[in-house]
This record gives structure tokens, sequence and C-alpha cells, in this order.
């Protein structure tokens, strides 16, 4: 099998394959494009992000300047995405966010990963694994999410969360390991932030 082959298996790859480097050469040179655009570029945004994703949904907004290993080349946005400045992507294989996500700023979304033994780190071994999240989740300032993890929908994960396992859906989870402290219930249809009350 070759080393391309080995990026989406789970399997210990060598990332430094020439095919691998050319090809990811040239999603870098779109992604220099894109963070080089106007405020007033929006359009010419949309146009680079449907070339440079695997999937865009419409209505997709993302805040330069985007950090991602392919440009975006295996990662798959729903409709309605809306990330913040610095979301960084290591999109060494697949990652999917479903419809009206938000992701706040200085979000990490990391599929890729280093062997613990020494001997096989200096030779640059890498193994990836998919991350998926959910529709209508909310990532908060600076959360790290880690290979192969899943987030269920509606689900709110607190800043500064470093998430290394999966979290079901309508839930609020914080914390490093990012753990789950409570569900989404009914004093959040009555109460937006602390004691600020919906106004009806």
């Amino acid at each position: 099998m070759e080393q391309k082959e080995k990026m989406h298996t789970g399997e210990l790859y060598l990332p430094t394959d020439k095919d691998i480097l050319k090809e990811q050469l040239e999603c870098l040179e779109k992604l220099y494009d894109y963070n080089a655009t106007r405020p007033s570029e929006s359009e010419k945004r949309v146009v680079l992000l449907k070339d440079m994703f695997a999937e865009i949904g419409d209505g997709c907004y993302i805040e330069p300047p985007l950090h991602a290993n392919w440009g975006g080349r295996h990662v798959h946005f729903g409709k309605n995405v809306y990330a913040n400045f610095n979301l960084t992507l290591v999109d060494d294989t697949h990652i999917y966010v479903g419809d009206c996500t938000m992701l706040a700023p200085n979000v990490v979304l990391a599929t890729a990963g280093h062997p613990i033994l020494p001997e096989l780190r200096v030779q640059a071994y890498q193994y990836n694994f998919p991350i998926h999240i959910g529709k209508n989740c909310w990532l908060g300032a600076g959360v790290i999410v880690l290979p192969g993890v899943t987030i269920g929908d509606n689900t709110v994960i607190g800043a500064g969360s470093v998430v290394t396992k999966d979290i079901p859906s309508n839930v609020v989870a914080v914390g490093n390991p990012c753990r789950v402290i409570r569900e989404i219930g009914e004093r959040d249809k009555e109460y937006y932030f602390k004691n600020r009350k919906i106004s009806k």
C-alpha cells in the first residue's frame, strides 16, 4: 500500500512521502490565496472555499486567517457553519462538521497523531483518525478536538476544553480532559447566560 493510501486508514505512514508533499503544497497555495483576500472579497472567498474543501454547504463563513495542513482538502462542512479567527484544521484525514455549528476563535480540530515510541517518531511516522462534529454545536474559544473524536448534535463545548473522547448530543461539556457536566434542559429555555432571561 502506498503511503498516501494509508492516510485515511489509521495506519502508520510517512507524511514526508514526495507524492504527499507535492499534493499538499498545491493545497497550501490555495489556502494562501484565501488568507490573502480582503474583507470586501466575500464572493471570492466563497469560490475559493468550494475549490479548497472536500464539501462546503451554502452560507458557511470562515474568518481568515484559516490554518489547515491540507488547505481543507479533507474537510466536509454542512450548511451555515461559522468559524471565527484562527481555526486550525489538521486535516490529514477527514473532518466532518454539521449544519449550523459555530467554532469560536482558536479552535483546533486535529486528526493527526504520532506514535509514543521514540524510535518511530524519529522517523516521522504519523497516523490519522477522522473527527465528526454534529449539527448545531458550539465549540468555545480555544477548544482542541483530538483524533477520532465524535461530538453529538446540539452540544456545547466550553472554552479551553481538550476533547479526548466522544461527547454525546444535547449536553454541555467542559474541561481538560473534556467531560459532560450537564444535559441541555428546561432552564436553558428561560436563561441564555447566567441569570439573563430570554426575552419572549
